[in-house]
């Protein structure tokens, strides 16, 4: 039997993740090990191997089948593009992608006007405003505290993931505009779903009962 091999965000979701696999019986106990240098961890009982990369690779680590599964945000999917499957919403770490800024900008918005947009996913805010709202803005690729360019003139809104909002009001802005609801997704190499198609759909099949009974 060959390996089923998953690629796992690092950080709060990988945790997350494996908590929901350990539901199911799906388990990884040397991943737990907090001081392990190791790079691939292995199951060899139920035939499985996990690894963690950084959130915006592992829809190309899917794509490309060097994981048959990936567990990763939905933002990420919507702003790598890449060709795969997404098989299931796990509601994992549920946000949204907004369209924020000072009040004063919702007329800019409301009239199409052009206008500057700062983001750390240009690929979202380029769909948004030129497929959805058809309007034509200047979009400015951040890194950082994306909430500091309207703040100091860099961008009249920004595009980015809301959890509560708090940070936007203490900095004197506001969500103008959902764009979409976010959580972390199940998603599935292409090959890999025909290939080893009765180990996946028993594995989604587990968890989706799962979650449906912890409703």
């Amino acid at each position: 039997m060959r390996y089923l091999t998953f690629a796992l965000a690092k950080g709060r979701l990988a945790e997350q993740s494996l908590d929901l696999l350990e539901k199911i019986g799906i388990t990884c106990e040397e991943m737990r090990d907090k001081s392990s240098r190791k790079l691939i961890f292995t199951n060899e009982e139920l035939g499985m191997r996990f690894f963690l990369a950084k959130a915006s690779d592992v829809p190309t680590y899917v794509e490309y089948g060097a994981a048959d599964i990936g567990v990763v945000g939905k933002d990420t999917i919507l702003e790598e593009g890449r060709k795969l499957y997404e098989v299931m919403n796990l509601g994992l770490g549920s946000c949204r992608m907004c369209v924020c800024g000072p009040k004063k900008a919702e007329e800019l918005l409301k009239h199409h006007e052009r206008i500057r947009v700062a983001t750390k996913y240009p690929a979202i805010a380029k769909d948004y405003f030129y497929n959805k709202k058809h309007q034509t803005v200047e979009i400015i690729k951040l890194n950082g505290s994306i909430e500091l360019a309207p703040i100091v003139g860099l961008s009249e809104v920004i595009v980015d993931i809301v959890e509560t909002g708090t940070t936007l009001k203490e900095n004197g802005l506001a969500v103008l505009e959902e764009i979409c609801p976010l959580s972390a997704r199940m998603v599935v190499n292409q090959v890999s779903m025909k290939r080893e198609n009765d180990r996946i759909t028993r594995l989604i099949h587990d968890l989706r009962n799962y979650l449906q009974s912890a409703d």
